[in-house]
């Protein structure tokens, strides 16, 4: 069982309960797979799908007909879009994808439906804290009688989530990867260069994807306008004109990244917690769908006031 979970690095204890509970026949209505952010959660939930189908082909996401695969998704003209359909279009993207309701809905029709070709339904809630109450609430209806199926919830903490949600789905903890295994995946996965990166390694905090996803972000922001932002502005017009172009160039994607960037950036200059702060509160704004030009002039105004003070 556990060749199965062999693509799967550094989560020893995620593999065992997982594979302990199909062994003994003992698998779980609903689970919830909680950890950091790129760290193999997604890649388990694979593994563990391939185990309960008794197959080892390759498994895509939804790509079966006792499988549904529900990601967050933005409204674009009037249709739902994953966060990689989004990319393919043009714009920036305003506020964060969510799970929404009429997803949950899907999730009860499908589920009305006895299994075709394996022995139960599996559903799969990647990023499950971005369901609003609503949509929490309706799924927890269906968590309470699942019938033949399982649901995996994806979660980066127990607090993320609803606790009447947390109460109903066994827990499965993932961790971050130390240096070595870290090492492994980025060079398994072809990804060496980004090994080469100190700054991206120390924002990745122990998450291959963390890794990947800030590496990819260093290769397409302008490096004037990153060199700017690390040197940080020198005067309350420069900070205006700095927020301006980071709204205008980026999406929220992007500028949630940034956060992190510049976090990192301003403390292995200055180690000052106060301007870490000015950045937290930066990004809980940006999550809570603030206008992206406002929030960062007032926090450029801010970082400058700082540097001026010292």
């Amino acid at each position: 069982m556990t060749d199965l979970f062999a693509p799967l690095v550094g989560q020893k204890q995620a593999v065992e309960l997982l594979t302990q509970a199909v062994s003994q026949n003992r698998v779980a209505p609903a689970y919830m797979f909680v950890g950091p952010d790129g760290v193999g959660r997604s890649l388990a939930a694979k593994c563990f799908i391939k185990l309960l189908f008794a197959s080892r082909s390759s498994l895509q996401q939804g790509n079966h007909p006792s499988l549904l695969w529900v990601q967050p998704t933005y409204q674009y003209q009037g249709q739902r879009r994953t966060a990689a359909e989004a990319a393919y279009k043009e714009g920036k993207r305003k506020a964060p994808p969510v799970i929404r309701l009429e997803q949950i809905r899907e999730i009860t029709e499908f589920l009305s439906r006895p299994p075709l070709e394996a022995p139960r339904n599996v559903v799969v809630l990647e990023q499950a804290e971005t369901m609003a109450e609503a949509a929490a609430n309706a799924l927890l209806k269906t968590l309470e009688e699942p019938g033949q199926a399982t649901l995996i919830l994806i979660v980066p903490a127990l607090e993320s989530v609803l606790p009447t949600l947390v109460s109903r789905c066994q827990r499965i903890p993932f961790y971050r990867l130390d240096t070595q295994c870290l090492t492994q995946v980025l060079t398994q996965t072809g990804h060496q260069p980004i090994l080469e990166h100190p700054a991206v390694l120390r924002i990745a905090a122990g998450s291959p994807g963390h890794a990947i996803a800030a590496y990819q972000q260093l290769q397409a922001i302008s490096p004037e306008l990153l060199r700017q932002l690390t040197t940080g502005p020198i005067s309350y017009r420069s900070a205006l004109e700095l927020g301006k172009k980071v709204d205008h160039d980026l999406d929220l994607e992007a500028q949630l990244w940034l956060v992190d960037y510049l976090q990192e950036s301003y403390w292995q200059q200055w180690h000052r917690p106060n301007i870490i702060n000015e950045l937290e509160k930066a990004r809980e704004y940006l999550l809570s769908y603030a206008q992206p030009r406002l929030v960062w002039e007032c926090t450029l105004i801010s970082l400058f006031e700082i540097g001026r003070s010292y």
